[in-house]
């Protein structure tokens, strides 16, 4: 089970191929969730869950383009899902830990259905780095600070970093 993420993030990264924007998006969604989820206490397979899901958080962009001719988050988590269980269906996971991957896929533009540490921190990785790419103002990160950050992690980096 070591070697997962490593396997996920290859195949994130090949089924992005030359879309260098996206995958260092995730790369650094990756190490943001993963470092947030060991801070925060999570254990083995809770970690492992916000290990993949962070990886192919975004991994329905290109069939949204496709189908939609957008990016936007509610297509990304109609559509990440199924792509996510394709590139997962031969790592010989358990069931429950793909069917949550895919949950958090799906819901992590969804800040009402956060349902779980992983969705939370999820979220607050993609936020910390979106934040930076998307060139956000100072009352756009406050507010998001205000009502969504929960985790004592997330917050010292928000603080820290903006």
């Amino acid at each position: 089970m070591e070697h997962i993420p490593s396997l996920v993030l290859q195949k994130m990264i090949f089924y992005f191929e030359k879309d260098a924007r996206r995958i260092n998006h995730a790369l650094k969604v990756y190490s943001f969730s993963k470092n947030i989820g060991e801070l925060e206490g999570l254990k083995d397979n809770e970690l492992l869950i916000l290990e993949i899901s962070s990886i192919l958080h975004d991994i329905g962009i290109k069939e949204s383009e496709r189908k939609y001719n957008s990016s936007a988050g509610n297509y990304q988590e109609i559509e990440g899902p199924p792509v996510a269980r394709e590139l997962l269906k031969d790592l010989n996971l358990d069931g429950d830990i793909v069917d949550r991957v895919c949950y958090l896929i799906g819901n992590h533009h969804s800040y009402s259905k956060i349902n779980g540490l992983d969705l939370q921190i999820l979220i607050e990785a993609d936020f910390l780095v979106n934040a930076y790419e998307d060139n956000m103002n100072r009352r756009a990160i406050e507010t998001f600070k205000d009502k969504y950050l929960k985790t004592t992690t997330g917050r010292k980096y928000l603080d820290s970093i903006y």
